[in-house]
């Protein structure tokens, strides 16, 4: 009696350490792809369209940098257009799935993306956000902390504004092409215009979105400029819309009658800037910004504390800065 008794304790041992072992492996299938086994970790760079330079730039930069560190290993992708909100879901799914340590993400939207980052943080993933701010209360009310990376959108676009607003005078009349109406750094850059032209007397005639992209700016600018034969300015929230504005500036044929001032100082829009037709554009140094990010990324991964917000530099760019 004795033995079966001490047979069954021992039986019960067995299967409560079987138990426990299978407890323990389910809890490591969600860590993260930290350097516990010896490995570089992992960090996924998300950002926006790769159609557009700007964040071709940030890629190439990222990719720099990280070779430079030498001490992770960089996943960098990105999506088909501005808007692709599915397509950045999908990536950050993947990171997961992947086991990444870290996501920097630059979201196409500052709202949409909030559920997929939650998923992401209780699987481990150290959160670095950059470019365009999260919504802060939708942070909140996701129990989510992150870190941003970028700069003040809005006293950009201001300065931005003021060279055109010296360029035309009191009573020069423009529009404000603005970016996707769900991110924060549209809204930032559009306030930023908004400022600008008050302060230089300017009369806002009208704002539209063009979402970013470069032929949906060619075609509200045309809208624009037939509804508005006296415009004389258009502010764009990013050189890939100021590039879409040039080009129905030229179409309407009001080269030299119509100037532009725009964001994010792409290479595509310098000989512009040299020959007038656009009097700024601002540098927010993309590859830099996306270093950055990782860097953070990586002193969080190593448990250090990061402020809230870490701000990137901004410098507005003229035809005397290409010289």
């Amino acid at each position: 009696m004795n033995v079966k008794l001490a047979l069954t304790a021992c039986t019960a041992l067995v299967l409560a350490a079987g138990l426990t072992a299978c407890g323990q492996e389910g809890d490591n299938s969600q860590s993260t792809g930290t350097a516990a086994k010896g490995g570089k970790p992992t960090v996924c760079l998300v950002m926006k369209s790769l159609g557009n330079e700007y964040f071709q730039t940030m890629k190439k930069g990222a990719e720099e940098h990280a070779g430079q560190r030498g001490d992770l290993t960089l996943n960098a992708t990105g999506i088909q257009n501005e808007t692709d909100i599915d397509g950045q879901v999908a990536a950050i799914n993947k990171c997961i799935t992947d086991k990444a340590a870290a996501l920097v993400l630059a979201p196409a939207d500052s709202r949409a993306l909030i559920a997929p980052l939650q998923r992401a943080s209780k699987a481990g993933m150290k959160l670095v956000n950059i470019d365009v701010k999260l919504d802060d209360a939708a942070l909140k009310a996701a129990g989510l902390d992150v870190p941003f990376v970028g700069p003040d959108n809005a006293a950009g676009a201001q300065k931005s504004g003021d060279v055109l607003a010296k360029a035309l005078g009191t009573g020069g009349k423009v529009v404000i092409l603005e970016g996707v109406s769900g991110a924060a750094n549209a809204q930032q850059r559009k306030a930023g215009f908004d400022a600008a032209a008050t302060a230089g007397g300017l009369q806002v005639l009208d704002s539209k979105s063009a979402n970013w992209e470069t032929d949906q700016a060619y075609t509200v600018t045309t809208n624009l400029i037939t509804a508005h034969p006296d415009l004389q300015g258009v502010m764009a929230s990013n050189d890939n819309m100021a590039l879409g504005a040039i080009k129905a500036i030229a179409a309407a044929k009001k080269q030299g009658q119509i100037k532009v001032t725009a964001f994010d100082n792409v290479d595509a829009i310098h000989p512009y800037v040299q020959d007038g037709t656009v009097v700024a554009t601002v540098d927010q140094y993309a590859a830099k910004q996306a270093g950055d990010g990782i860097d953070v990324a990586m002193k969080e991964i190593a448990g250090e504390q990061v402020s809230a917000w870490v701000k990137t530099d901004i410098k507005v760019i003229t035809k005397a800065e290409l010289g």
